[in-house]
Order: C-alpha cells, then structure tokens, then sequence
C-alpha cells in the first residue's frame, strides 16, 4: 500500500479546507523552496476537483446542478436565461452544497516589466474567465443583464424556491411581448393569403377607390410598426454585442496601462475595479444557472521575485480589487515569507508600524499555511530525484518518489536544478487515486471535532482573540487545517481546547513561541551531541519555564529583532496563556509538530540565525577570542567568571576584583562598559580580549543593521540582497513586568 508524503498531506487538507471557507480568503502558502510550492499548487488542483465530484455525486437534493461541460442544449438555455430573465436571490442558490473551482495561474514575474503589475493581475482574471465560460456568454450578460447603478443598490435575498424572474416592459413579460410582435406579422400575413385583398376599382374618370387603398395602406402600417421597432432594438443589440467582442476589456485595459496619462490617473484603477466587480456579478448569475458554486481559485507565483514597489502594489490589488463581500475569489499567495518580508520593509512610503510586511499581510491573509521543513526521507528522495541524470533500475527510491509526487522532466544534464514537476494533469499522477484513498478524511469527523473544539474553548479563548474579522477566520480556517493534517499523519489528538489554544498561541504570539520552539530544539540538538555532559531533555517541562529560563537572552537580541517582536500581542497575557489556562509542556511540541501550519518558519529562522551566530565557539586561532555564547554568560556566577580569566591566563588580581565586586554574567551583559573598564583597570591589550570574549565582538566590527540596502562594499546577507536585521527605531522596549517579555 503506498503511504502519501507529507506534502500530499498538506495539499490534501488545503483543499479539503478550501472547500469550506467561505469567499474572498487570501491563502498564504510559505516556503522557502519554490519547487515544493509548485508541488503543492498542483496536487491542490487535483484533490479539489476530487474532492467537488465528491460532494457533487454525494448530493441528495431536489435539484441537481447543471453540467459544466458546454452543450448546445445548455448553450441555449443560457441564452434565454440571459435574455429573458434575472436571477432571483434566495437562501437556497446563496447557500449552494455543490462547488467548481476554477484555477487562474498568475506569474507575476510574466507582468514584472509593467509598472502597472495590478492592472496583469485583472488581464489574467479576464482571460480565464473568458476560456472558462466563453467569450460569447460574457458579452450577451454585459449587454443584456449588466447594470452598473446595482453596485450601489443593497443585493436583497428573498424567500421562496422560484430563482428567476422574467424582464419586464410595461407589466407584460418581455419573452411574451417578443414573441406577441413576431406574431402580429406572421398572422396579417397568413390572414392575407387566406383572404386576399380586392383589387381596387376604377370610377368613371380613371380615379380609384380611396376605401380599398386606406385598407391596404393600414396592413402596409402595421406591418412595418411591428416589425420596426423590434428590428431597431435588434440593430442596437447586434452593434453593442460586435463592439464587446472586438473591444474586449482585457484589450481596454492593456491600452490604458499603455497610455501612460491613462494609466496615471486615479479613474484608471477604479475603473478596472469597476470590472472585476462585473467579473463578480456574471459568476454569481452563473452559480443561479449551474445550481452550484463557483470559486475563481488565483494562484500568485513568483511575486518575490518582483520589485518591492510591485509586490506592494500585488498586495494592495488583493486587498482592494479581490475582497469585495460578495467577491468568489480564492487567491493563494505562494511566496516566500523570508524574501517577501524584506522587500515589502524596503518599499518605498513604508514609515509607519501598519505598513510594514507582518502587519500588511495579516490585514489580508485569511488562512496563513507555512509548509514545514523537509523530513529525512523527502530529502533523501530530492536528493536523488535532483541528481539522477538516467533511470536505474535498482533506482527504487528515485521511482517512489516520481510515483508519489508526480513525473519529473528534465531539461538537461547540465541545468538540473531546473527541474519541473509536472503536475497539470491527471496523468502526471499515476497513483492519485490510491494517494485519496489513503487519506481519506470524512467531512463528518471533521466538523464534528472543529464544533467541539470551537464550543470547548468559547469561554477561554475569547479573551486572547483580536477584535478583527481577519484574525478570527484566520484562525477558524487554522484549526480546521490542522485537523485535517493531524488525522491524516494519524496521530492521536491531545485535548480538543488544546489544539485551538495551540493555533491561537501561534496566530498571536509567533515571536515568542517561535523562540520557544528554538530553545527546544537547541537543547534536544545538544543533547545529542553531549551525551554525558547535558542531560536529555524533560518532556514534562513547561513552556512558560523555557520562555522564563531563555528571556534574557531574548530581551539581549531584542533591537535587531524589534519588528518580530511586534506581531506579538499582550505579554501579561501571554505570561497568563501558558501559566494558567493552557500550561503547554515539551511534550505538546512533538505532538504539533508536523501540523503547526499557521506559524512563519522564516521567524524561527531569523531567531536560530542570531542565536548561532552568538553561540560561535572559539577554535583555532580565535579560540581565546571568540565572544562567549551569549546564554552562558547570562547563566555565570561570580566564580564561573574568574575560571575563565584562569583560563585566558589573566592575572589572579583581576579574580579578587570579581568576587569583591559580585561580578556574574548578568553583571557584566548588563553593566556600562566604561564603569567595567575602570573598574577593571587593564592594559588596553587586555580589556580588548576581554571585551571581545565577555561583551562581544566590538561595535565596529559588528554587521551594520540598517533600514537600508547593502551597497556594493557590504557583504550580501542573503540571497535578495537586503538585509533583514532592523535597527531599534522605537522607542518602547519589550515589557519586563513579572518576568514576561
């Protein structure tokens, strides 16, 4: 039996999730790894359409939806739909149990020579739109249902099981009067030919009966009455539809984005909302049609790889064009959190707290989703999957791998590392089926937990949660993504109020819990390596002790990590959190590990990268240079200090000022440096080593930590090109009262 990675997990409980919420929700899917992204975009894609022919198959009720394949039967019954009839809305066709996905794919590297990289993102939309229901149908709904003056108008929901209601003109049904003036003349005709009409007769004179010509002149009248009017409506019906088809929107808005004062006013950009909102209103006339729901599922790659003035535009056009109430867009951010962040604070007009990346993207992000890290086992399987230039035979890892996680296409020997997952279709899986059969979670087990972990933590988790919308579906969609994820890697559940204070603990806090997951980690890794000189690690331990034993080092690094430290809330009530209402141990952290999808990897990251960087150990050369780690000196006493000036061969009078003086680490971390120094009293030789091994590497050889860029002289940090540590701009300092940060 085959047995799913765990990246088939994730894209499974994505879906399953997506199926759920309700439209507009923003997706942010994080990884560091783009290929990975890729992966999980397309087995998403997969899983959704399984998991829509499920509930659609499923389905009981009396009306079933329509198919979605295009039929000259449904083609035309669309066409009288639009014509002849507006869509009721009702409870019922609001609240549709059946659901299509329909996916756009936006690269926004594809549009990145655009200053207008929105306006790409509507352009896209459009054209999905139109190879998905037909260019044909968008432009009969824009003549004859679109109405601009209904976006200001309430949208009424009535009762009653009726969903269309015929046009009117005049209080008579505009089918009925159409087909009444096509009948007028047909029956003059048919009545013409059955009676005829007398010759008219000649008077004495040469003059002819004025009686019979008024008759033929009154039957001359009313057929061009009757055929006039509905001939002029036609003309203009025609003429509008041809000028629709040939000046198509997407066309209009790539003129106005390159007519540079178009593009620069402000009714360019309303204009194109003005669109999208039209876009919106022929979806939701289609889900009355087909009896289901739809949902325009905007997948956005490649967004970091953009400017940071247009990704911020990207981010805007989310929030602005994409999160109207009524809107059925789904958008997937797939980025990566780390180099996103950093471009977005580099941005330009980012001055104040709320424009800076976290918060932006928690103002728009309803369901944030950080795919963990590799496991052993799936990066053995890349490995080889990424160094295979041949098939093997005995290869049988390299064919588990393509097997579970679809074909890979190699361009070349010598551009391996571009290799392409190929997982558009359903042939790029052979073993899709059996992979859903082997996660198969029941939609019923499912909601039930989610509505008892809900009603168990009504009362307690109330006074933890933010007075926002966002936040709360954020974390709705959270705990229902990580039920998801916990049955299908078969786990046994822990308490159900713990796994929605587990989610809310990461949505709340991510600083201060991605710290604590740190400190976790370091001391299980040292005690893998010092296996008789550190004791293993205590699964009993609280959280809250591991947060209160490492907090010092935490308030010590607490400058360059100020705008992490920021996304966190109340610190009294982060302290009452984890000492009085959910008192979470280290055991809790092996059994959400795997599962912890709504806290940001990048964050732990940063928070590992200066902790090692503070716990480099001295060798070689530098070994009575290199700066003590930075928790050792916190944890040192007074004797502790002056075995390591024994060891630096320190003169023994420098111990006898230690001891006098009560110097601990604390003491010296702490202290100003100029009352150590003369306190001290050493040769300038000495009190550099000794500030360089206690206090640190001096300020001028410290990394600059500026809100800049690194020009051309200063060492790339990483990758991007910018640097990610931020200078202490604020004033406030993180709270100390009772012990908390």
């Amino acid at each position: 039996m085959y047995n799913p990675t765990k990246d088939d997990i994730y894209a499974y409980a994505l879906s399953k999730t997506l199926t759920k919420v309700s439209s507009p929700a923003t997706v942010g899917l994080y990884s560091s790894c783009q290929n990975r992204l890729n992966m999980i975009l397309g087995q998403m894609e997969v899983y959704m359409k399984q998991e829509a022919s499920r509930i659609e198959q499923e389905y009981k009720g009396r009306f079933r939806p329509r198919s979605a394949r295009p039929s000259i039967g449904g083609f035309l019954a669309l066409i009288g739909r639009m014509l002849f009839y507006r869509p009721i809305w009702t409870e019922d066709n609001q609240q549709h149990h059946n659901v299509r996905f329909i996916y756009v794919h936006f690269s926004a590297w594809h549009f990145a020579g655009s200053d207008l990289l929105w306006a790409g993102l509507a352009i896209r939309l459009f054209q999905a739109m139109q190879m998905s229901f037909g260019k044909l149908q968008i432009v009969l709904y824009r003549v004859a249902q679109h109405d601009e003056e209904m976006e200001v108008q309430n949208k009424r929901v009535e009762d009653g099981l009726n969903h269309w209601r015929s046009k009117k003109v005049c209080c008579c049904p505009l089918w009925f009067l159409l087909l009444s003036i096509l009948m007028v003349p047909l029956l003059i005709l048919v009545f013409m030919l059955t009676f005829g009409l007398s010759n008219p007769e000649m008077k004495p004179g040469g003059a002819v009966n004025g009686t019979n010509t008024s008759y033929v002149g009154v039957f001359e009248g009313l057929i061009i009455a009757s055929i006039g009017l509905p001939a002029v409506s036609a003309l203009r019906f025609v003429v509008q539809m041809v000028k629709n088809l040939i000046f198509s929107q997407d066309l209009n808005i790539r003129k106005g984005m390159d007519n540079e004062r178009v593009s620069s006013q402000l009714g360019f950009m309303n204009d194109v909302r003005k669109e999208m909102w039209f876009l919106s209103q022929f979806i939701q006339f289609m889900e009355v049609f087909e009896r289901r729901r739809i949902r325009v599922v905007l997948k956005i790659t490649n967004l970091d790889r953009c400017s940071p003035k247009k990704i911020v535009a990207v981010l805007d056009a989310i929030n602005i064009l994409l999160s109207d109430e009524e809107s059925p867009y789904i958008s997937i951010l797939s980025v990566d959190p780390d180099v996103l962040v950093q471009k977005v604070n580099f941005a330009d007009g980012c001055f104040s707290k709320q424009d800076r990346a976290y918060a932006l993207l928690n103002g728009i992000v309803t369901l944030a989703f950080t795919v963990p890290p590799l496991g052993d086992d799936s990066k053995r399987s890349l490995f080889y999957s990424l160094t295979s230039n041949s098939k093997s035979p005995d290869d049988l890892s390299m064919s588990k791998y393509k097997q579970g996680t679809g074909t890979l296409k190699e361009k070349s020997s010598s551009d391996v590392f571009s290799v392409e997952l190929a997982i558009e279709t359903q042939e790029s899986y052979p073993l899709m089926d059996k992979n859903t059969a082997a996660l198969d979670v029941k939609d019923e087990e499912v909601e039930k937990l989610v509505r008892s972990i809900l009603n168990s933590n009504e009362r307690n988790l109330n006074k933890y949660m933010l007075e926002d919308a966002t936040s709360m579906r954020r974390v709705i969609n959270s705990i229902r993504v990580t039920v998801i994820i916990m049955k299908a890697l078969q786990k046994e559940l822990p308490n159900p109020e713990y796994i929605a204070a587990w989610v809310v603990l990461a949505n709340q806090w991510p600083c201060r819990l991605s710290w604590i997951l740190q400190c976790v980690e370091d001391a299980q890794q040292r005690a893998d390596i010092e296996l008789d000189n550190v004791p293993k690690a205590d699964d009993s331990k609280t959280l809250w002790k591991v947060f209160q034993k490492s907090r010092a080092e935490l308030y010590v690094m607490s400058a360059q990590i100020e705008d992490l430290l920021e996304q966190d809330g109340d610190p009294e009530m982060f302290e009452r959190f984890l000492t009085v209402d959910f008192k979470f141990t280290v055991k809790d952290v092996k059994t959400f590990e795997g599962s912890t999808v709504n806290l940001d990897h990048s964050i732990r990251k940063e928070l590992a990268h200066i902790r090692g960087t503070s716990r480099l150990k001295d060798s070689g050369w530098m070994r009575n240079l290199a700066p003590l780690p930075i928790t050792t000196i916190i944890n040192m006493d007074t004797e502790d200090v002056c075995k390591e000036l024994e060891r630096l061969d320190y003169h023994s009078k420098y111990n006898d000022i230690v001891r006098r003086n009560n110097l601990n680490g604390s003491a010296l971390l702490f202290g100003d440096t100029d009352d150590l120094k003369e306190l001290l009293q050493m040769t300038f030789g000495e009190w550099t080593r000794f500030r360089m091994h206690f206090l640190g590497i001096p300020s001028r050889l410290r990394p600059p930590y500026k809100n800049m860029a690194p020009t051309a002289s200063q060492p790339q940090a990483n990758p991007s090109g910018f640097h990610f540590h931020m200078p202490n701009q604020y004033s406030s300092k993180p709270n100390l009262v009772n012990g908390s940060m």
